[in-house]
């Protein structure tokens, strides 16, 4: 394994770039918020990216601390990658980034790869309270956990459990969310989200 390139700067913000500055690594991270992934899930969710450079930012990020890798017991026996307790500490970071580059999002381009959870954290920074709620767009279903302190934050597929609220939107509704020209309570609203659940956050959406 070749030895970590370092900006060799006595900054906090250049320490944490030697670790995540390198393209893909923050995009891997956001896949492993949704829990333990298969190295083939991971490149299936990353399109565009190449197996050889998957490869080397997975052994870099295991190699600084981000994340492990474990076997499954069987049936399963398939080898997953998962974030560490300081990997997760990311999502603010993520959460921050995704923010700032809002209105640099623009209309959805011809060539634009899309998973429906990827709208996960735009969906988590507009959500208030706590609990487990189920999105349903065209492109999918997925789920978020509401004030994680640990482990997954959004998942794919139905909430694993009664959700506290489920929310069904268009893709453009969720789009315009995204690139924050629309509040998801004012989308509630106009009728572009419906809202069924009895759970603190379906109450704080329906009493907006």
């Amino acid at each position: 394994m070749s030895p970590r390139r370092s900006y060799d700067q006595y900054c906090s913000a250049a320490r944490a770039l030697d670790l995540v500055g390198d393209r893909w690594t923050l995009l891997i991270v956001r896949e492993l918020l949704a829990g333990p992934r298969r190295y083939t899930d991971l490149h299936a969710d990353l399109p565009g990216v190449s197996t050889d450079v998957l490869a080397s930012r997975l052994k870099d990020m295991e190699r600084d601390g981000l994340t492990t890798r474990r076997k499954l017991p069987p049936p399963g026996a398939a080898y997953v990658y998962e974030l560490t307790g300081r990997g997760q500490r990311l999502l603010p970071v993520l959460q921050a980034l995704g923010r700032w580059g809002e209105g640099g999002l623009g209309e959805r381009r011809p060539t634009d790869a899309v998973r429906a959870h990827w709208f996960a954290l735009p969906l988590l920074r507009v959500l208030e309270g706590e609990g487990l709620v189920e999105v349903r767009l065209a492109e999918g279903v997925f789920h978020l956990r509401l004030g994680a302190e640990a482990g997954p934050v959004y998942g794919d597929g139905p909430a694993p459990g009664e959700a506290d609220a489920r929310l069904t939107m268009d893709a453009a509704t969720c789009e315009a969310v995204a690139r924050g020209e629309l509040g998801l309570r004012d989308a509630v609203r106009a009728g572009r989200v419906t809202v069924t659940g009895d759970g603190t956050p379906a109450k704080a959406l329906r009493e907006a």
